[in-house]
């Protein structure tokens, strides 16, 4: 019997424990924390998105992305709906988003773990591995505490990655898969809030509206997405915001200048806005300026607009030149905000960067550098947008290292 070392209990690791077993290795968990799958518990807002039915690789980022693509053409949406009944979690559906019938993260951790205990899995909790050592005969763990050697066939890297309020999100798993000779592309928070110093910001705190977030690296766009926005003292946040941050933060790394260029009007071209301000100017002829933005934008941030405009707003509509309705129409569809940082890995829901995806194997996840050693889950250079995305690539990950770790002399 295969015996096979799990290090890491999150969603790649508790998929890969139960695949293993179920094919008839010996498996062991590993997991620094008091528990398992704690970060199960935060995904899709308490609610866990399961996965999405819009499944493809340009939902993915990375520095290779002919892995994902490779990856998804074995692992997509019904073979995580097959995994998801195999373990007795119903699920509803969103439009495109999947989610546990019950709405609920904890039912699909509770289920997951229930499943791995059934199983007979050897559980090893409050368990810190400090080191690997790929021997002749297989793989040497060392632990903090006792006891403090454990010898396995195979070893399963699911340790995830920095990124996490949860104790033990700490990145450990990055040292011990450059320990074993595997590189990194640089890890980054991903999906995370934008910090700004640009001082208006302050004054709009608490605003949330539609728009379109476009973010520029070096006065060249690398990313535009459209959401909620919601504008903060410290920046700008929002899934928008999110799904560009991975950029930001890649580029910030580099040294690169990143400016958020926000449009708070993404349902009107430049041109339909500007006829509306002249229409509107037309009628209201003896109001104040600001008036003329009422009903589009929140009164809360109309007069930050005008101000970026230079504009007064207690000036009469009928006094305004086509030059500074057209300055105004800008503003509002180009609000620049400098990037100067992300917040901290602690605040992101993923990390962009990891062990680079052309040393593992995306059929099997296993290393091409070291035979028996298999990489999952957010460890690896692999990030994907919101909507169930990093969720999937955790279950398949873990499944495919699972199942392919616990055939006995796998090629």
């Amino acid at each position: 019997m295969t015996r096979i070392a799990i290090i890491g209990g999150g969603a790649s690791g508790l998929a890969a424990g139960i695949t293993a077993v179920r094919n008839g290795a010996s498996v062991a968990v590993f997991e620094q924390n008091d528990s398992l799958g704690k970060k199960i518990l935060s995904t899709g807002n308490g609610r866990c998105n399961l996965t999405n039915l819009n499944m493809g690789s340009e939902n993915y980022r990375g520095d290779d992305s002919e892995f994902i693509q490779e990856f998804l053409d074995g692992f997509g949406v019904s073979e995580a709906m097959d995994f998801f009944a195999s373990v007795g979690i119903f699920i509803k559906y969103r439009g495109d988003y999947v989610y546990p019938l019950s709405d609920q993260a904890s039912t699909v951790r509770d289920a997951l773990v229930m499943e791995l205990h059934r199983l007979g899995a050897d559980v090893r909790k409050n368990c810190h591995v400090e080191e690997i050592r790929k021997g002749k005969k297989g793989f040497l763990i060392f632990c903090a505490g006792e006891p403090s050697l454990y010898r396995a066939d195979k070893v399963i890297l699911a340790a995830g990655s920095k990124a996490s309020r949860i104790a033990g999100s700490d990145g450990s798993g990055y040292a011990l898969a450059e320990g074993l000779g595997h590189h990194l592309s640089p890890v980054v928070p991903a999906l995370v809030q934008l910090i700004s110093d640009k001082k208006c910001l302050k004054r709009l705190a608490g605003i949330r509206i539609t728009a379109q977030v476009s973010l520029y690296v070096d006065g060249q766009i690398t990313a535009k997405d459209t959401g909620e926005l919601q504008l903060t003292d410290y920046g700008i946040s929002g899934i928008p915001v999110f799904q560009v941050s991975r950029y930001a933060a890649k580029a910030l790394n580099r040294k690169q200048r990143v400016m958020a260029e926000i449009d708070f009007a993404p349902f009107l071209t430049t041109e339909d806005l500007m006829e509306e301000l002249l229409r509107r100017q037309r009628l209201w002829k003896r109001c104040a300026a600001e008036k003329l933005l009422n009903t589009i934008f929140p009164s809360k941030l109309i007069p930050v607009l005008l101000s970026e405009a230079g504009i007064e707003r207690q000036i009469w509509g009928e006094k305004l030149s086509g030059k500074q309705l057209g300055k105004l129409a800008a503003v509002c569809k180009r609000f620049l905000v400098p990037v100067s940082d992300t917040k901290p890995f602690s605040d992101a829901q993923v990390c962009a960067g990891g062990v680079r995806t052309d040393e593992v194997c995306p059929c099997t996840m296993e290393s091409k550098l070291v035979k028996g050693l298999y990489l999952t889950g957010e460890l690896l250079d692999v990030d994907g947008i919101c909507g169930g995305y990093n969720l999937h690539f955790a279950w398949g990950s873990g499944i495919r290292a699972g199942r392919h770790a616990a055939v006995k002399n796998a090629l």
